[in-house]
């Protein structure tokens, strides 16, 4: 299901091992020079894979699918649709992205672990439990949801209660037992950023993973979903290094899509096309090209191929001047 439709602090001593253990770890597809980064803060400007959020195209073969992923200067993608038990069909897809140098990004699953209904809610946890089975079968970077929402009309709608403590407790709660289930080797559970529930600050986000405490947990990133105010849609190369200072050695997987401010009598920022917006997507990327992870740039929620394929040329004109370079 289309993500857009559905959506219409440690100490520094902790930080560090955080950053130290993540970036020893290698992608279990990449290859060249993506394989091994220099672990630490530095200038060094690595390439980036970008990818989409959808292809656009069947997945009912692994090798076209994967191939179109390629023909389209993606390097990373989403999950396709197989079944955890299904192995033959995911080797194929593993087959597939290997031999074409291509990483799986993310495996979303959209659902909310703080449903109101119990029998819901529990149904949900197992969701996002076997996400994450298969994201780590898949050597996938993270299986990733948003925290969840007090709200009982809409899965993520706002709610005074999402930014709570008893939020907090429970998104702790949640994280802990969909880790500790599946005890993943490779990929990450990660909470999406979001305006309007935890995570939606760096901050937040840092006081979850030492709440959580747990290896198997990573930062999923979203600049765009935590513009919330008209100080941060204005100063989003402010937001930008803000974020990536405190959190960027744990990020394992970023959002890329743009922010318009419609004119009303209201605050209303309006999702766009990337360069038809006010985000600084040459900070965003460099930053991204400084990490020391091999962490994926996925463009998401446009409306189909072509609005995808402006996002990734206009990614590419802005890593060319500000000296980001991407593979594929």
């Amino acid at each position: 299901m289309n993500r857009r439709n559905l959506l219409k602090t440690f100490t520094l001593g902790a930080i560090g091992a955080s950053a130290s253990s993540l970036a020893a770890q290698e992608s279990p597809q990449g290859r060249g020079p993506l394989r091994r980064r220099r672990a630490g803060r530095s200038s060094t400007l690595h390439p980036l894979r970008m990818g989409v959020a959808s292809l656009h195209t069947p997945d009912s073969d692994p090798e076209a699918w994967a191939q179109k992923a390629l023909d389209r200067k993606f390097r990373a993608v989403n999950a396709p649709n197989v079944k955890l038990d299904d192995k033959d069909r995911i080797k194929a897809f593993i087959a597939a992205v290997q031999k074409r140098d291509i990483i799986f990004a993310e495996v979303g699953r959209w659902v909310n672990l703080m449903d109101a209904d119990s029998a819901k809610r529990a149904q949900n946890l197992q969701t996002v439990t076997d996400g994450l089975a298969l994201a780590d079968e898949l050597g996938a970077k993270c299986c990733v949801d948003t925290a969840g929402s007090f709200n009982k009309e809409h899965w993520s709608g706002p709610h005074p209660k999402n930014v709570s403590k008893e939020f907090f407790d429970l998104a702790v709660e949640n994280a802990r037992k969909i880790i500790d289930a599946v005890k993943p080797k490779r990929a990450k559970f990660s909470y999406e950023m979001m305006g309007w529930a935890i995570p939606d600050t760096a901050d937040s986000y840092l006081r979850l993973i030492k709440a959580i405490d747990r290896p198997g947990f990573g930062v999923h990133l979203d600049i765009a979903n935590m513009v919330n105010s008209p100080d941060k849609f204005w100063n989003t190369t402010r937001l930008i290094d803000e974020t990536f200072d405190k959190l960027g050695p744990m990020i394992v997987s970023a959002h890329f899509k743009d922010l318009r401010w419609e004119p009303e009598m209201n605050i209303h920022f309006v999702e766009c096309v990337i360069g038809e917006g006010d985000i600084d997507f040459g900070t965003y990327l460099t930053r991204m090209a400084k990490l020391p992870q091999d962490a994926p740039v996925m463009i998401e929620h446009m409306q189909g191929a072509e609005e995808y394929d402006r996002c990734r040329d206009h990614l590419l004109k802005v890593g060319e001047s500000v000296g980001v370079s991407f593979f594929g």
